[in-house]
């Protein structure tokens, strides 16, 4: 027969939640930056296809064209992170290559908000270069109060 202990045992939940170190997350963001780059590659070509004129006002040499290139470029990096991040329950394809994960401070994943919220805060300028340090927390960490783990190391319980 059961004692009412080891019932309590089974039912204790446990989490233990190990931040993914540096080199982890310099991985994840060179790999999803490669991504970026092929999925806006295809794009380019789509437009090419559908309106060329589009893509040569892109291609103009002049301060403000670069400019809004570049603020373009950095919304759509955050709107395509946070759309994979929001479909893939905290995953892009660098952190699955990684064994990392976004979640919660508790452990659980997060909602479609947070992972467009994180998605949006790596649009600010400047931004990858807060994840540099020990333990690297990033603002796109700190503002939607997430933290990427190691998965392999973390206990979650589900």
């Amino acid at each position: 027969m059961d004692t009412p202990s080891t019932h309590l045992l089974a039912d204790i939940e446990t989490t233990h939640i190990v931040q993914a170190g540096t080199g982890k997350r310099f991985a994840n963001y060179i790999i999803d930056v490669i991504v970026f780059y092929i999925v806006v590659f295809f794009l380019g070509v789509v437009i090419a296809i559908i309106n060329p004129g589009l893509l040569s006002w892109m291609e103009g040499t002049d301060a403000g064209t670069n400019l809004l290139n570049s603020l373009v470029s950095l919304l759509l990096y955050g709107i395509i992170m946070g759309i994979t991040e929001a479909l893939t329950r905290g995953r892009s394809l660098g952190k699955l290559i990684t064994g990392t994960r976004a979640v919660n401070p508790d452990g659980s994943s997060i909602n479609l908000q947070a992972a467009f919220w994180r998605g949006l805060c790596r649009a600010v300028p400047f931004e990858a270069f807060s994840a540099l340090g020990s333990p690297s927390y990033p603002w796109h960490d700190k503002w939607t109060n997430t933290y990427v783990i190691d998965i392999r190391q973390s206990v979650l319980n589900q």
